[in-house]
Order: C-alpha cells, then sequence, then structure tokens
C-alpha cells in the first residue's frame, strides 16, 4: 500500500508539472515560432538529463541506447508528439490540449498495452477496469466537445486532435518499455538530445531558417528553459519512476489530473474559463480513472541482463 500511494504521489506531481506546461508556452510573447516552441524545451530538457546521466555513471549505456534503431522511432513519436501539442496548445486551448494528453495516457495507452503487449497485473480482468476506462473516456470526450464551443475545432485541428493521443500513447509505452533494460535517464536523454538535433534540422529547412530558432525576449528564452526542466527532465522521471513501482496502468490513468491541474492553472493564471459541459467531463473522467485504477497493478520489473 506504501508503493502503491509513493508511486500515485509521484505521477500526480508529474501531472502538476506537465500541467504547467501550457502556462508557460500561452505566457511567450507572440514572437516566438513553432519550431522555437518545439527546440528550446528540447535543448533544456536534454542538458538536465545529461547531468543526470554524467553523475549517476550511465554514459556508457547513454551510448549504447544511440545504437539501437527503436530508439529513433521514439524520437519521431517524441517530436511529433511536442508539434502536435504545441499546435494544439493554440489552435484548440490548453485545457483542451491537456485533455488530448489525457486520452492518450487514460485511453490509449491501456489498450495498447492489452493488444500489443502481455497484460501488466490482474487489473483489466475486472469490470470495474472497463467501466472506469469508457467513463475516462466519455469525460475526456465531453470536455473536449464542449471547449469546443469556446474554441471550434476545423481544419488542422481535427488532425491535431487525432494525433496527440496517439503520440502519447506510443512514446511514453516504448520508453517505460526501453527502461526495463536500460537505465531511464539514458533512454529519455537520449530521445531529448536526439530530438533536440531534428527540430534543428526542422529549423534549418523551414522558410525562415534557423532564423525561425531567434528569441526576441530574455523572458521567452527563461520561460522555455523553465519548460524544459518542468515537463521535459522532472516530471518524465517522476512518471517512469512511478511505472517502476506500479506498472503502466496506475501512472497512466492518473494524468487524468493533467487537465484538473491545467484547468486551475488557466482559471488563476489566464483567466480562461471553459463552458459548463466543459467543466462537467473532468469528474467524470476523474471517477473513471479512479474505478480503474483500483485493485492490484504489478511492477514493471527490469528485464535481466543479457
Amino acid at each position: 500500500m506504501r508503493t502503491r500511494a509513493l508511486a500515485a504521489g509521484l505521477s500526480v506531481a508529474a501531472a502538476f508539472l506537465w500541467a504547467t506546461y501550457y502556462v508557460f508556452i500561452l505566457s511567450l510573447s507572440a514572437t516566438p515560432t513553432a519550431v522555437a516552441v518545439v527546440f528550446y524545451p528540447f535543448v533544456f530538457g536534454g542538458l538536465g538529463y545529461l547531468v543526470w546521466i554524467a553523475f549517476a555513471g550511465h554514459a556508457r549505456s547513454f551510448v549504447q541506447v544511440w545504437r539501437e534503431p527503436l530508439s529513433y522511432l521514439r524520437v519521431a513519436l517524441l517530436v511529433g508528439m511536442q508539434f502536435s501539442v504545441v499546435a494544439a496548445t493554440y489552435l484548440l486551448g490548453p485545457v483542451d490540449a491537456s485533455l488530448l494528453s489525457l486520452v492518450g495516457d487514460v485511453v490509449v495507452t491501456p489498450l495498447i498495452v492489452l493488444a500489443f503487449f502481455a497484460p501488466v497485473g490482474g487489473a483489466h480482468q475486472r469490470a470495474v477496469f472497463w467501466v472506469g476506462l469508457a467513463l475516462a473516456a466519455a469525460g475526456g470526450s465531453l470536455t473536449i466537445v464542449g471547449g469546443a464551443t469556446v474554441r471550434p475545432v476545423a481544419g488542422l485541428g481535427w488532425l491535431v486532435a487525432a494525433i496527440v493521443p496517439v503520440t502519447v500513447a506510443f512514446y511514453f509505452l516504448l520508453t517505460a518499455r526501453a527502461n526495463r533494460g536500460a537505465p531511464g535517464p539514458a533512454v529519455v536523454g537520449q530521445s531529448l538530445a536526439a530530438a533536440a538535433g531534428a527540430t534543428l534540422v526542422v529549423a534549418a529547412v523551414s522558410p525562415g531558417g534557423l532564423g525561425s530558432l531567434a528569441l526576441g525576449d530574455a523572458r521567452d528564452l527563461g520561460l522555455l528553459a523553465l519548460t524544459g526542466l518542468t515537463s521535459f527532465t522532472l516530471a518524465p522521471a517522476l512518471y517512469f519512476s512511478s511505472i517502476e513501482r506500479v506498472g503502466l496502468f496506475l501512472p497512466a490513468l492518473l494524468m487524468v489530473t493533467i487537465p484538473i491541474f491545467t484547468l486551475s492553472l488557466a482559471l488563476a493564471l489566464l483567466g480562461l474559463v471553459p463552458p459548463w459541459a466543459a467543466l462537467a467531463g473532468i469528474p467524470i473522467a476523474l471517477a473513471g480513472a479512479v474505478a480503474a485504477a483500483s485493485g492490484e497493478h504489478e511492477p514493471w520489473n527490469r528485464l535481466p541482463s543479457s
């Protein structure tokens, strides 16, 4: 029970840190490009992990991860996820963007685990798990639909709405699996470093060239650095630490708290007020996640060395 409570606390703390992402991004000046908004958090998050790797003695594992072909699929998912999340934040608003991430964590991740991988623990064998999963999906959908009355979804918005949950689910699932055979800092650090390099290439071939990475305001650099340290260094560390203790299902389901934190921060700091339908979806999704998270959840133990 103590391990479960600790894992839940780590997951909720990670959810809060991820929720701050939307506030930081919407607090930027109007000048940064989407490429810059994606690039700098990768850089500062990667630097945070490189320091961790150096002090923890994971340099050899870090080099080894670069030799694994699957690591570049994780990089592609991470880059795609961040560009789509940035687009969702501006096209749909911060609360809806966080809810799309919620759908990826709370609904898509468990379904992928059950469909493609050996199930972890026995919680999925109980009816309450499936009822809770359905409620979480319904609550998230209600909030997204309700939010669309404030900022209608159209054109690219629908494409973004489809991409975010899938990239979120597959990136975190594949990273959690990689963490079973290699130190987590080495796995996540490689993803962030390679993602920064890939985004640099995107900037170079974009219409503005490398000039698209320019920031006209030192405050923007500070906000993006803070985003890198909170959402890209600390939050993943807490989240994957929780997964090591209780497996994938419980931490993923607790990501239902991201939109709750996002809504609270948006109300307090940005003055954004979603309609009642969007608000009503949050407790429904929360109740569903609590129901699905009940029961035993076995840890994802590290794989034996080959």
